[in-house]
């Protein structure tokens, strides 16, 4: 049975045990004991719950894609022709350069965020989904805000 969240965000060591792990992800939990002022198992239970409520969806580690070779990342927007929505899909799915896809309102349907070694491979992308519909595609020049955590609700006056 997974739990509500509502209950587990009103508490206030709840909140600073996300924004601990929001600044290190790589922290341990007797760090994060010891900061928040309770043991260990304390903290392992409420970390548990927080996973169980879906609240911690997972942990990811971040890679630097040019350090892997990638020198371009673009954004591809995707509508496609008539009864071809799940066709594009389920290509997105198996295109390793999409690393994200999400679908949205308006004219396009999809957005798919993806990363390449050269401007050269963007065509071999696009390709692929031209045979499903159109593409609009806007590629990356400077990233001023990175990918960051989530804003957490404020602490409830009074705590715990």
């Amino acid at each position: 049975m997974r739990l509500h969240p509502s209950g587990l965000l009103r508490d206030s060591r709840n909140l600073e045990l996300l924004r601990l792990l929001g600044e290190d992800p790589r922290i341990g939990i007797a760090e994060l004991a010891r900061r928040i002022g309770m043991s260990g198992p304390a903290v392992r239970e409420r970390m548990l719950r927080l996973e169980e409520a879906g609240v911690i969806a997972g942990y990811t580690l971040q890679l630097d894609a040019a350090a892997l070779g990638y020198a371009v990342c673009a954004y591809v927007r995707v509508r496609p022709a008539p009864g071809q929505l799940p066709k594009v899909a389920a290509l997105a799915k198996r295109t390793p350069e999409v690393v994200e896809c999400h679908r949205v309102t308006g004219e396009d349907c999809l957005v798919l965020k993806v990363y390449l070694p050269s401007l050269e491979r963007l065509d071999e992308v696009i390709d692929r989904f031209l045979a499903h519909g159109q593409t609009t595609t806007s590629i990356v020049q400077s990233t001023p805000v990175p990918l960051r955590a989530l804003p957490l609700p404020a602490a409830p006056e009074g705590g715990s």
